[in-house]
């Protein structure tokens, strides 16, 4: 007798991978073909199950416009520097999606014929509807927005019904847990409580983008091999951030 397929809480989601994730702790490669093969493992799982999946990946293992424009950079020269490192990032995570049956795209908000298509919101969407996994890089193709601030965008754009943010700390807690042992993480907040209490869940533009669509966010630690699917499942994950 067949097993019955879990049915998933959320039909289209954006995931949000900082750049940061696919890079192994203590190793000089910026991009470590393991870590990339493990979260297209856990990306190809929610995409059997029939989720439409966006991703938006960050680009900070090897480019970071805000740290380079500390250092005397342009900022916006900076940025845009920073925006390449996520093409390249997108590129390997379609690589290694592909090599497991999952049909994927990627879209740039940069121009680059020979690499990737351009970002169109339409077509992008029935890449979704087609059973495609969409990476979208190059941030907005602005400098001086986050990658946060894109996948907040991309969300509200493509009507995505959450943002799974994958991290390094499985939650948000009400101050640093790595300073603090008696730091206390929160399994859910509304919008309004994060801002009150001042919390870092996103940056102040991906937020209010977040808030005013009404799209929840979920932030957990992407290094546990079944976070990815069980957010999608609507088991208790990290922490949730809604309207309610």
């Amino acid at each position: 007798m067949s097993e019955t397929k879990p049915c998933p809480k959320y039909k289209r989601i954006v995931l949000k991978l900082s750049g940061e994730a696919l890079r192994e702790p203590g190793s000089r490669d910026n991009i470590s073909p393991q870590i990339v093969q493990g979260i297209a493992a856990q990306i190809g799982e929610i995409h059997a199950l029939g989720v439409e999946v966006a991703i938006v990946v960050g680009g900070g293992n090897i480019w970071r416009g805000q740290a380079a424009s500390q250092r005397g950079m342009d900022r916006a020269t900076a940025d845009y520097m920073g925006m390449l490192a996520t093409v390249m990032n997108g590129l390997a995570l379609q690589s290694e999606l592909e090599v497991l049956g999952v049909p994927t795209r990627v879209q740039t908000a940069i121009e680059m014929k020979n690499v990737a298509e351009s970002f169109i919101r339409r077509r992008a969407m029935r890449h979704l509807e087609l059973g495609r996994v969409v990476i979208f890089v190059a941030g907005t193709g602005n400098p001086f927005f986050s990658t946060d601030t894109t996948a907040a965008l991309r969300a509200s754009e493509m009507g995505a019904e959450v943002i799974l943010k994958a991290t390094k700390v499985d939650g948000i807690y009400d101050s640093d847990p790595k300073k603090n042992p008696d730091a206390k993480r929160y399994t859910t907040l509304t919008f309004g409580e994060a801002l009150t209490k001042r919390l870092q869940v996103m940056d102040a533009t991906a937020f209010s983008l977040c808030m005013d669509n009404k799209v929840p966010i979920i932030v957990f630690d992407m290094m546990e091999r079944e976070n990815i699917r069980d957010a999608v499942l609507g088991k208790a994950v990290g922490t949730i951030v809604t309207g309610d």
